[in-house]
C-alpha cells in the first residue's frame, strides 16, 4: 500500500473515530481520555473558584461603601441590614457632594492631576533614555540613586522638603513656597516627584529592548540625539509611556502626602476627604443647633460616600482606557 493510499484510509478512518461515545474512546485508549477529561475540567473550575475569590476580596470593599451609601440613618444601626438597605435614601450623596465642594474640588484634582503627571512623564523619557543608551561619568551611581528613590519612602525626608520650601533661598532672599504649585512643578522637574523614579525605571527598561539599528540610521541620516528621541524613540515608546502617564494620573488623584504637604491651598479631593467627618460634625452642629456629635455610624456613611464619590472619576476612566491600559501593559517588555 502506498503512501497515498495510507492517508486516504486516515481520512477516511477519522469521521468514523469521532462518530463513537465518549465510552468507546476511552475505552480505546485505556482510561487515559477520561483522567486528562477530569483533569482539565478541575483546572478549569479552580482557576474559575481562585478567579472569583480574587474578584471578591477586590470588589467586597467597594460593595461594602456604595452599600453604606444607599442607607437611611435608621438603618446603619439595623443589625439586620448587612448589604441592601430597607429605606433606600440619597442624602448621603447630597451631604456628601456639599461638604466635599465636589464641583470645584474634583475640576481642581483634574487639572493638577493632568497637569503633574504631563511633567513627570516628559522628564522621566528623557532621563530612562539617557540611562539606556549614553554613558557618563557615574553612571551606575545615579541608576542606584534611582533605585534608592523607589525604595525609600518619601515620607523620610519629609522634614527636609518642609523645611528646604518653606525657607526657600533665593538669591539671599527667604521665600515661602508651601501651599502653591511652584515646589510640585520644581520636584516634578527634578525627577523627584510621586514614584519617579518608578517611571525612569520602566522607561529606561522599555528603551533597553529598543534596537540600536533604528538610532545609527537616524544618526546617519543627520539627526542628533534630541532629534532621534522625538521623532524615533518616542513614537515607539507610546505604549510604556501611556502605562507611566495613567499610573501618574492615578497615583496623583488619590496622593494626600505631597497634596498636603505643598498643596494645601488648593482644594484636592485628596485632601478634602480627610477632614470629610470634622466637616460633617459641624454641619450636624449647624443643622441642629447647639453641639452635636456627629454619630459613629453615619459618620462612617459619610465617609463611605466621599470615598466613592473620589474613586468615581478613576473607575469612569478605567472603563473607557481599559483596552488602551491593557494593551500598554502587555507590549511593554522589561528587559533586565
Amino acid at each position: 500500500m502506498t503512501n497515498k493510499d495510507k492517508n486516504v484510509t486516515k481520512s477516511a478512518a477519522a469521521p468514523a473515530l469521532e462518530k463513537r461515545s465518549f465510552w468507546e474512546r476511552n475505552e480505546a485508549s485505556n482510561g487515559i481520555l477520561l483522567t486528562e477529561t477530569i483533569k482539565k475540567y478541575a483546572i478549569s473550575i479552580f482557576r474559575g473558584i481562585l478567579l472569583f475569590g480574587m474578584c471578591f476580596m477586590i470588589i467586597q470593599p467597594i460593595l461594602n461603601k456604595l452599600a453604606l451609601s444607599f442607607m437611611a440613618e435608621r438603618d446603619l444601626y439595623d443589625t439586620t441590614i448587612i448589604l441592601v438597605p430597607k429605606h433606600f435614601s440619597v442624602s448621603n450623596w447630597k451631604i456628601a457632594l456639599n461638604l466635599l465642594n465636589y464641583k470645584t474640588t474634583m475640576l481642581n484634582t483634574l487639572w493638577v492631576s493632568i497637569f503633574v503627571s504631563v511633567i513627570e512623564v516628559c522628564m522621566c523619557s528623557l532621563v530612562g533614555y539617557g540611562f539606556s543608551r549614553f554613558n557618563f561619568p557615574f553612571k551606575r551611581f545615579w541608576f542606584f540613586c534611582v533605585i534608592l528613590v523607589i525604595v525609600i519612602p518619601p515620607q523620610t525626608i519629609s522634614t527636609s522638603l518642609f523645611l528646604h520650601f518653606r525657607y526657600f533661598n533665593l538669591f539671599g532672599k527667604t521665600i515661602n513656597l508651601r501651599g502653591s504649585m511652584i515646589p510640585y512643578i520644581m520636584m516634578c522637574l527634578g525627577c523627584m516627584g510621586l514614584k519617579n523614579g518608578l517611571y525612569i525605571f520602566m522607561i529606561r527598561q522599555f528603551f533597553m529592548g529598543f534596537p540600536f539599528e533604528l538610532e545609527e540610521a537616524a544618526y546617519v541620516d543627520g539627526c542628533g540625539p534630541f532629534k532621534t528621541f522625538f521623532r524615533i524613540m518616542i513614537p515607539g515608546a507610546k505604549p510604556i509611556i501611556t502605562s507611566c502617564f495613567l499610573f501618574s494620573f492615578v497615583w496623583q488623584w488619590t496622593d494626600s502626602f505631597y497634596s498636603n504637604l505643598f498643596l494645601g491651598k488648593i482644594q484636592l479631593l485628596s485632601i478634602q476627604l480627610t477632614g470629610i467627618v470634622d466637616k460633617f460634625g459641624i454641619y450636624l452642629t449647624k443643622l441642629h443647633g447647639g453641639s452635636v456629635v456627629a454619630p459613629i455610624g453615619y459618620s462612617n456613611a459619610i465617609l463611605s460616600t466621599g470615598m466613592l464619590l473620589a474613586i468615581l472619576p478613576l473607575i469612569i476612566l478605567y472603563i473607557f482606557c481599559q483596552r488602551l491600559f491593557v494593551e500598554s501593559l502587555a507590549s511593554t517588555g522589561v528587559k533586565m
